[in-house]
């Protein structure tokens, strides 16, 4: 094997689906070996307006047993009316069907007592991320 300094590291300007799939390969191939296949899934839940289009939802995943919840969108018109709310919870309920026990999140600018409504706990904070702000992670243990 070459010493580490013998490898060339370039930065990619126009980096495409193909180039992460390459970096991501040998640390899938690295974890799969330690820990046993993943069983990562998508999980996507779209919020449509009176013509079809898609206006909000909710992107995440299902890897390990657990849910994470990568980004939620409420249309500015339907929030606080328990949107967000309905989203999280039928995530959450796939994520049970798909056999998950626990799931987390990640948020800022003001979310974080959304989601302890929700009965997620804070388990760590990223302090001034962005500026100003606290990035906070949340946990939750899905009941069957």
């Amino acid at each position: 094997m070459p010493p580490a300094d013998a490898w060339p590291i370039d930065l990619m300007e126009a980096p495409d689906e193909a180039l992460r799939q390459a970096i991501a390969r040998p640390l899938i191939d690295f974890n799969t070996a330690a820990a046993g296949p993943s069983g990562h899934r998508t999980l996507a839940l779209g919020v449509r307006d009176a013509a079809g289009r898609v206006q909000g939802g909710l992107w995440g995943a299902t890897a390990h047993g657990w849910l994470y919840t990568q980004m939620l969108a409420v249309p500015a018109a339907a929030r606080g009316q328990g949107l967000g709310r309905r989203l999280m919870l039928a995530a959450e309920a796939e994520a049970r069907r798909r056999g998950c026990r626990h799931a987390w999140v990640d948020t800022q600018f003001g979310a974080r007592g959304f989601y302890e409504r929700l009965g997620y706990v804070a388990f760590g904070e990223l302090p001034d991320y962005p500026p100003g702000f606290v990035r906070t992670f949340l946990r939750k243990t899905l009941t069957p």
